[in-house]
């Protein structure tokens, strides 16, 4: 059950309307940028927090209303999604299950389901030719909808290792139209190989 959402000790001691110093990060091997940083100032807290997609009083879920939109894979449980935006990595792409839950509520299948998906979306990926990791997170503010994102990081750039991978993405230029398509079918048939099938770009 989620705690009541309320401020805490936590809450209270921060700086709120303050630029805090980017010092701490400045110079780490792997933050993406130089020079003259400045923090935006700390916002107050939200509460009760606005719903996300999908939630009671939220925008209907896009995965819901469309599953198949951006899904370059899927089976009967899973879809992969690719292609969301132009990215300057080989790879973006958003793993769900079909139906509509949350981490919490994941059925016992999904949940026994989920961590050799992640395996094989992570192997597939690395069959791009250039990439040389697969790096994966579980984002959860934007949708209610259980997802979690894979970032292809090509081989040899040492820079773009870390939590920084996916605004490097932003930053690139992105890849080719062509190249994303010829990676999004080298995804789908390496996860064919065990189940499902490629779609949209992937299956043409």
């Amino acid at each position: 059950m989620d705690s009541p959402q309320r401020p805490t000790a936590y809450h209270q001691r921060l700086p709120y309307g303050e630029r805090l110093s980017p010092d701490p990060v400045l110079g780490g091997p792997f933050f993406a940028f130089d020079g003259d940083v400045r923090v935006v100032p700390l916002a107050e807290p939200v509460l009760p927090e606005p719903p996300r997609a999908g939630e009671p009083g939220g925008s209907p879920c896009f995965t819901c209303t469309d599953p198949d939109s951006s899904a370059i894979w899927g089976d009967e449980r899973w879809v992969l999604k690719a292609g969301l935006e132009p990215s300057g990595l080989p790879m973006v792409a958003l793993l769900l299950p079909r139906e509509h839950y949350r981490l919490d509520n994941l059925t016992p299948e999904l949940l026994a389901d989920l961590g050799p998906m992640i395996q094989r979306v992570a192997g597939a990926v690395r069959r791009i030719d250039g990439v040389g990791r697969t790096h994966f997170s579980r984002f959860g503010d934007g949708s209610e909808h259980f997802h979690v994102w894979f970032f292809a990081r090509p081989v040899g750039m040492m820079q773009l290792r870390g939590p920084l991978l996916s605004v490097w993405g932003d930053i690139l230029p992105p890849v080719p139209d062509d190249e994303f398509q010829l990676n999004a079918r080298t995804v789908a048939t390496a996860l064919t190989e065990v189940s499902g099938q490629p779609l949209g770009v992937a299956a043409d």
